[in-house]
């Protein structure tokens, strides 16, 4: 089968299942001519797709195989769910689908899903659609935009070509700027477009060892370095997202190699901005990853409750290892790039960079002015 002999993550796509009231769309059927031979079940409208008759989230293994192609009925686009506690970025999550393909030890979907499927939503129109009415209601504000948040942004994009769509919307949008964020090397649709630098493509990013023993199916490192550094090549800016930065033995090395590769990669100038996050989760994410990955070491470390109610490293640990990531960014970066922490507390980032987000405008401010803010 083509897919097969690809290295793209859609490769791992047993079967596709299809919405019948999505069957007809134009779109679907592009998809379906990029799947080759795949087999394909058609599922009653408002039903779900059988894939497993294991009990979640063992099902996990054999659902991240099969493809749901189906209609969105809610909101498209939403708030980061983020808490009032800590520093949100104001960030705008516009849901294209559900889970990916590839496994991630500490991905928090584990806890997050009931159905083990990957969905995508077929009805793009209708997402263009809201997005036109949000930017129209409100032309003064600056939206950031990405589609990373349940699912990878190009984990699919061989099948879907969801990117080119996306892109060119956006392209004379000049109140708004799109990210799209991934562990892959899918860029080959980003090439050739006419983006008007109004899309940022990010990578997340981690230690070596965490990359490749936590991180199962993903590209490597320099696979996604050499991604990014396409990208730059064709004129997009370019995001990077050390989160979640998790402690092991070997942690501050292996953090201070892989930005060294970074900046090795790409130029510095093409950054628009770098967060830095460390684990955290919901309590109940660390008994499904167990049964799932029990070999898995790094639950076994310390955590406090945080005021979000997840469980997180204590604080001088926290503030120990941002310290010695942003002192290894901050030698290489450029002063145009926001560099930030996700998810933190004033104190943290006083403790860390020697300022709170407040002094400079806001944390939204600060992001704002890395993307751009209305600059086409």
């Amino acid at each position: 089968m083509v897919l097969k002999k690809s290295k793209s993550p859609s490769r791992y796509i047993r079967a596709l299942h299809i919405d019948e009231s999505c069957m007809d769309l134009p779109y679907t059927r592009e998809i379906l001519e990029r799947c080759g031979d795949l087999p394909v079940k058609l599922v009653a409208d408002r039903q779900m797709p059988e894939v497993s008759t294991a009990v979640y989230p063992q099902s996990l293994q054999t659902g991240k195989q099969h493809l749901f192609l189906t209609r969105n009925r809610g909101r498209f686009l939403k708030p980061c769910p983020g808490t009032r506690e800590y520093r949100c970025c104001g960030y705008q999550v516009l849901n294209i689908g559900m889970n990916c393909t590839m496994d991630c030890v500490y991905c928090i979907l584990q806890a997050y899903l009931n159905n083990p499927w990957l969905s995508f939503f077929v009805n793009y129109e209708e997402l263009l659609a809201e997005l036109d009415v949000e930017l129209a209601s409100s032309p003064m504000a600056f939206h950031r935009i990405g589609t990373g948040e349940f699912t990878d942004s190009l984990v699919l994009d061989r099948l879907t070509a969801l990117s080119k769509i996306l892109v060119e919307y956006m392209a004379d949008k000049t109140s708004a700027v799109l990210e799209l964020k991934t562990k892959t090397a899918e860029v080959a649709n980003l090439q050739g477009l006419k983006h008007n630098g109004r899309t940022i493509v990010s990578w997340s990013l981690n230690s070596g060892s965490v990359m490749r023993c936590e991180e199962l199916r993903t590209a490597s490192l320099a696979e996604r370095l050499a991604a990014a550094a396409k990208c730059a090549d064709w004129g997009y800016r370019l995001g990077f997202h050390f989160d979640p930065v998790i402690y092991q033995p070997d942690w501050e090395e292996g953090y201070a190699q892989t930005i060294a590769r970074l900046f090795d990669a790409v130029p510095a100038e093409r950054i628009a901005w770098i967060s830095i996050g460390a684990l955290r989760y919901l309590p109940t994410l660390k008994s499904v990853a167990l049964q799932r990955f029990p070999k898995t070491g790094f639950w076994h470390e310390e955590f406090v409750m945080g005021l979000d109610g997840k469980q997180r490293y204590f604080r001088e640990m926290r503030v120990e290892m941002y310290k010695r990531i942003v002192d290894a960014i901050m030698a290489r970066v450029a002063s145009s790039t926001c560099v930030y922490l996700c998810m933190e507390s004033d104190e943290i980032w006083q403790a860390v960079f020697g300022y709170t987000p407040e002094a400079r405008g806001g944390l939204s401010a600060m992001l704002d002015r890395a993307a751009g803010c209305g600059n086409g």
